[in-house]
């Protein structure tokens, strides 16, 4: 009898651990996510047109790979490595960097950023423009600066129409290890006046690290409008003594546009235009033109057919044109 009473006693355990486990689960479905994955991966199939017409193949431009995590009192913590190209033309090499190694406090108005950190000198217009598996934005593909360093960030937002950053980094981007003297200071004022439109100006001083060498300067200005079908923008960028050379002053435009027919086909276009102070940089110098479409293949993955032009300043020199399809997949 006894050992029957401990069987039924068994028994009835074993048929009370789903409900005691569902009980169990509960509360913690509703917990708050703390961290997550970062993988993001662009890719191309591109194919040159006239005399770049031997330009073609595919490429794994970006890979990026991290990891972020949610702390109690508004701390996060992320760690993203980045996978590229080399800057050598002839290295198809893929070369793994830390692109962020960051902590994020966020309070009331107040955002601090310390680490290798995502700088603000171009952030604001690259999410603007939001084709970054496309074309890197203005600044970051003309070299105009870095688009992570390290460095500590202060953001405020005053209210809803007023916001101010100030930034101070090493200025040498994530790529390279500060050994010498020179830092940078940069700040800027985001407007929102109405919704949907964005008014920025950025101002930031590069000091330099040696003897004989000119600290460099950057200043932008963008207004961009944006809604649920239509974004436009457009932003002026101006940089003197580019590469820390005395009077390699340089300057450009960016504008750029995309509608969306619904949450699956869209299409986009950018015009660039680049000009060097006495041609200096000449053999970069001149206009690109993007115009192209998108599609969200659901959640994750987006790919974009499109057409590029680019139009050298240089004399002699023939327009070129390019066929591209990008994809993104991001998660």
């Amino acid at each position: 009898m006894r050992a029957r009473r401990l069987v039924s006693g068994f028994l009835c355990c074993l048929l009370a651990l789903p409900a005691m486990a569902e009980n169990n689960e509960a509360p913690l479905q509703k917990k708050e996510k703390k961290g997550s994955a970062i993988i993001t991966v662009f890719s191309d199939f591109h194919t040159g047109f006239g005399r770049v017409n031997d330009d073609r193949g595919f490429d794994l431009d970006r890979a990026y790979i991290g990891y972020q995590y949610n702390l109690p009192h508004g701390l996060q913590l992320k760690a993203v490595m980045d996978f590229g190209q080399s800057d050598r033309v002839e290295d198809y090499q893929r070369i793994g960097y830390i692109k962020n190694a960051q902590i994020t406090w966020k309070h009331g108005k107040w955002t601090l950023n310390a680490g290798l950190v995502s700088t603000t000198q171009f952030k604001t217009q690259e999410d603007f423009w939001g084709k970054r598996y496309v074309m890197k934005s203005f600044q970051d593909q003309y070299k105009f600066g870095s688009s992570a360093d390290l460095a500590v960030s202060a953001a405020y937002k005053f209210n809803d129409v007023i916001s101010a950053d100030v930034i101070l980094a090493n200025g040498e981007g994530y790529k390279k290890v500060q050994v010498k003297d020179g830092l940078q200071y940069g700040a800027g004022v985001t407007l929102t006046p109405v919704e949907g439109l964005l008014v920025r100006a950025y101002g930031s001083f590069n000091e330099a690290s040696e003897d004989g060498m000119k600290g460099i300067t950057n200043v932008a200005a963008f207004v961009g409008y944006k809604n649920s079908s239509f974004s436009i923008g457009t932003e002026y960028n101006w940089q003197s003594n580019a590469r820390n050379v005395a009077g390699n002053d340089q300057q450009g435009v960016s504008a750029y546009a995309s509608v969306r027919f619904n949450k699956h086909v869209g299409m986009f276009g950018r015009w660039d235009w680049l000009d060097s102070k006495n041609g200096w940089n000449k053999d970069s110098d001149g206009m690109a033109g993007v115009l192209g479409a998108e599609f969200r293949l659901g959640k994750y993955i987006k790919l974009a057919p499109n057409f590029r032009i680019w139009s050298p300043k240089a004399d002699g020199v023939d327009n070129s044109g390019y066929f591209y399809l990008n994809a993104s997949f991001a998660i």
